[in-house]
């Protein structure tokens, strides 16, 4: 079997024009950005840990702290972000400026698959019958450079991009935007997720891209009745990932089922310790970003 060559090992003179394609895209990316003050992405490394609703409770507590946000949310086959945001009656509108995105009553902009799809549809490529996992990687890396390159942002103090769980989306992401101010780890309690979450932590520490800090969901659950929060998982992991990356812990979340239900339905609005701690949140990645 013959070894796969790159595109600089062919020998023969190029007549596809992919380089220059590629150039200009990059170049699209960067002029779209241009009006975007900071890019941060939101990881784990693994799913189950409450990414996209960390995502969309910190973009609204960024909102109601006065920045101007956006939200891509690059999960293209699970995508929740719009949703818990209450952007999913928006609709993408073409303009000949680009891809102008719905924003809530925030003012926050999102972009997402979801707001592409029918009710209840997947997501489907239009590719060949064989093979098709060799373009599947492409279609997808295609689908977010259109998403941060073709979307009219706008004037925007931060883009927070919603990573699908996996090593290497953070990898797809940092060639389209070498930018990238850094990434937020997501992580619960448990021992399981520690394990998942150090390990991309440590992928992008490798590729030399700050991680900004860990916040820890589902911290215990918080008693409705008295307050008080009870474990939920047993573990340290928001801890131990703080020391072994050198971030800081910004917040440890107590899980809400009050919060969760009004995320699920987009109507979040924190209260209590919940609140405090996305407040927290807020903070501790502005202090990094801004302060820096």
């Amino acid at each position: 079997m013959k070894p796969i060559r790159t595109y600089h090992e062919l020998a023969e003179p190029d007549t596809s024009g992919l380089g220059t394609q590629v150039a200009a895209q990059r170049e699209r990316v960067a002029a779209r950005l241009a009006t975007v003050k900071h890019v941060v992405a939101v990881a784990s490394g693994k799913g189950g840990v409450g990414k996209s609703f960390v995502t969309a409770s910190l973009a609204a507590a960024l909102a109601r702290a006065g920045r101007r946000i956006g939200v891509l949310d690059a999960d293209l086959h699970g995508p929740t972000t719009a949703r818990m945001l209450g952007a999913t009656e928006g609709h993408l509108q073409v303009t000949p400026e680009g891809v102008v995105p719905p924003e809530t009553d925030d003012g926050i902009a999102v972009v997402s698959t979801e707001l592409l799809l029918d009710e209840g549809a997947p997501l489907r490529w239009k590719e060949p019958d064989q093979d098709r996992f060799v373009w599947r990687g492409t279609l997808e890396a295609g689908m977010l450079r259109e998403f941060l390159g073709d979307v009219v942002w706008g004037e925007r103090d931060l883009l927070l991009v919603d990573l699908p769980p996996g090593t290497d989306r953070l990898d797809a992401l940092t060639e389209l935007v070498p930018s990238l101010a850094g990434v937020l780890m997501v992580t619960i309690p448990s021992d399981a997720s520690l394990h998942a979450v150090r390990r991309a932590a440590q992928a992008a520490l490798d590729a030399h891209i700050p991680v900004l800090g860990i916040v820890e969901n589902m911290a215990g659950y918080a008693c409705p009745s008295c307050g008080v929060i009870a474990p939920l998982f047993q573990g340290d992991a928001g801890i131990t990932l703080a020391n072994v990356t050198g971030a800081p812990l910004l917040a440890s979340i107590p899980f809400d089922p009050d919060a969760q239900s009004a995320a699920d339905s987009g109507r979040f609005r924190p209260t209590g310790k919940v609140a405090a701690a996305f407040r927290e949140v807020v903070d501790g990645l502005l202090d990094r970003i801004e302060g820096a």
